[in-house]
């Protein structure tokens, strides 16, 4: 049974991933009216397990989820399924509109949205991604220890990914691909023993549903277990295009972000983000703390702001009692 989403709350998370999770319980926790509105679609949807994040290593995406979904219910927080399509400033904060016509109103919002991987147009990354094709050592290296690695580069941090990767395996090829590195680059690979090869790769090969090999654009075949891409990573943050806030390039190059201090404060007052929507590189873990920091920081806001209030109230209480 869907939850009732009533007229208003003191925030409303928009994306219940780790971030929104979080940023959630500690709002809550603060007896704070809370919602948390989740599209069902998580970046790490196709991963068999959550790594590097304390005792929690190998938990399901899902399962996690699930369990942070509980853990905010359990303080008075609702979590609901939906995609929001806008919000907007109003008096008394904003106003959010869901895809299916339910809207609600927040005094804050805190947006954890995360990014979108553009991935390379090779046949065979889409299928295995986030199984045998992968970006980030940390996330899945030790899954692929020892095996034949394949870097395909197509972008500016296709050596340091090798680099990375090399720590695992000692059979690692870089394809240049797209992105031939340099040769200061190009010495570093040869000094680490890993392979520089030339041309494009047309295809990643899979049988009996596992990697298998690279397809060259000349038809040549090369074996590979795993192969290493550098997608694009895009923030998804069009809904904050009508409060004035859009998306930005990340100084690294490697896609867009919404910008944030350090607390998770954006330019647009009453509106934090959290995650990767804002942070490109953050796991798991870090996207979680950053949530809870953003959720306690909205709580510090929302008392500051009553605050205030109250001391208008109490002057003017006091001013009307010495007349």
């Amino acid at each position: 049974m869907t939850e009732e989403i009533l007229d208003g709350y003191d925030a409303v998370v928009i994306g219940g991933g780790a971030a929104g999770l979080n940023g959630a319980l500690m709002l809550a926790r603060s007896r704070r009216s809370v919602l948390v509105v989740d599209a069902g679609a998580p970046r790490n949807a196709p991963a068999d397990g959550v790594h590097g994040l304390l005792a929690r290593d190998g938990m399901p995406p899902a399962e996690l989820v699930a369990r942070g979904r509980d853990e905010v219910r359990g303080y008075g927080g609702q979590v609901v399924p939906g995609e929001v399509r806008a919000v907007a400033r109003d008096e008394s904060g904003f106003t959010v509109e869901l895809a299916d016509g339910r809207v609600t109103a927040a005094r804050r919002l805190l947006v954890t949205t995360g990014l979108v991987d553009e991935l390379p147009e090779i046949p065979g990354v889409r299928e295995r991604w986030g199984r045998d094709v992968l970006h980030c050592p940390y996330c899945h290296g030790w899954e692929v220890r020892d095996k034949a690695i394949g870097i395909i580069a197509t972008g500016p941090n296709a050596v340091h990914q090798a680099l990375l990767f090399r720590q695992l395996s000692a059979d690692v090829t870089v394809f240049a691909h797209t992105a031939p590195p340099g040769a200061e680059q190009a010495e570093q690979l040869a000094a680490r023993g890993i392979a520089l090869v030339s041309g494009t790769v047309a295809e990643v090969v899979v049988t009996d549903d596992r990697i298998t090999g690279v397809r060259l654009g000349d038809g040549t075949v090369l074996a590979r277990e795993a192969i290493v891409v550098g997608p694009r990573m895009v923030a998804r943050g069009g809904l904050l295009a009508g409060l004035g806030l859009v998306p930005v390039e990340h100084p690294s190059g490697l896609g867009e972000t919404v910008p944030a201090d350090a607390f998770g404060r954006t330019e647009v007052p009453g509106v934090w983000v959290a995650g990767n929507v804002t942070d490109l590189s953050a796991q798991v873990g870090a996207a979680a703390a950053a949530g809870a920091m953003a959720g306690a920081q909205i709580n510090a806001d929302l008392v500051m702001a009553e605050t205030q209030a109250a001391v208008e109230l109490h002057r003017a209480e006091a001013a009307a009692a010495a007349r």
